[in-house]
């Protein structure tokens, strides 16, 4: 039996960064949503657990046998081993969330063939902040590191968005380190399609300065007729939301020939 899940790419529709903390991490407000696209896991059952990983951004992973997934099959209980097979479709440290959807493809995998166990949120935790809302990867809130989850409905479910990156990887801690540490209040209530437009992403500017080609991206966004035009996470992938699938794939038609080189994702939210 062969089990394929997909890692659905994570976008953060608002990112409110209001504290360093004393542990060295940050007190966030974010709003998690899901592309209904992203990196592919295969699995068969086996004596050990063994990943391979190949597509078009496998290269970046430096050391397969040290990634998350490995990670994620070591965190759960399993009887016997799991063969997986990683197709690498998103860039690597990007703000997608990329190797945290795929620790998440994993606990559903061995939720289908053994259930989780009962810390399975803990277990996540540890492997990243934003692993535990990967797990489900739906839309929901999260607070202190992002690991505190609040469940909300999507009404911006089916929405057509479109991804890009200008395939320049960026540091989760070095765009937090360039962050100025004000505090520019608190995330919305609201819809997520309310929170979405009324909220912001604190880490744009300090991503800006470590990488410009982000400022790059966003005002070629924001030229389309993408109701809403941000960066996701740390960056640099950035996402333009749009009311239908035609207008987003002209936007990428046009986007993909003006800018060749940069990497780009089509799909709808989850």
């Amino acid at each position: 039996m062969t089990l394929v899940e997909t890692a659905y790419a994570k976008i953060n529709l608002a990112l409110h960064v209001r504290r360093r903390r004393e542990d060295g991490y940050h007190e966030l407000e974010t709003l998690f949503a899901f592309v209904d696209s992203g990196d592919v896991l295969t699995a068969r059952r086996a004596e050990l657990d063994t990943v391979r990983t190949f597509g078009e951004f496998a290269v970046q992973l430096t050391d397969p046998f040290d990634n998350i997934v490995a990670k994620a099959l070591s965190a759960l209980p399993h009887s016997g081993g799991l063969d997986v097979d990683l197709k690498k479709n998103l860039p690597v440290a990007a703000g997608l969330g990329g190797g945290s959807a795929d620790a998440g493809a994993i606990f559903r995998i061995i939720e289908q063939w053994h259930g989780l166990p009962g810390d399975w949120r803990d277990r996540a935790a540890k492997l990243g902040a934003d692993v535990p809302a990967c797990v489900r990867s739906v839309a929901c809130i999260g607070r202190g590191t992002g690991t505190d989850l609040e469940p909300i409905a999507n009404d911006l479910a089916g929405a057509a968005v479109l991804l890009v990156n200008p395939r320049q990887p960026l540091s989760t801690g070095q765009v937090f380190a360039a962050w100025d540490g004000v505090d520019r209040g608190p995330m919305p209530s609201g819809t997520v399609e309310e929170i979405a437009v009324g909220g912001r992403n604190d880490l744009e500017a300090a991503a800006i300065s470590c990488c410009p080609d982000v400022a790059d991206v966003l005002e070629t966004l924001r030229e389309t007729e993408a109701f809403l035009a941000r960066m996701s996470g740390s960056g640099a992938t950035c996402f333009a939301l749009f009311r239908s699938d035609d207008v987003m794939r002209k936007a990428a038609k046009k986007l993909s020939i003006a800018h060749p080189r940069w990497w780009q994702m089509q799909g709808s939210l989850r």
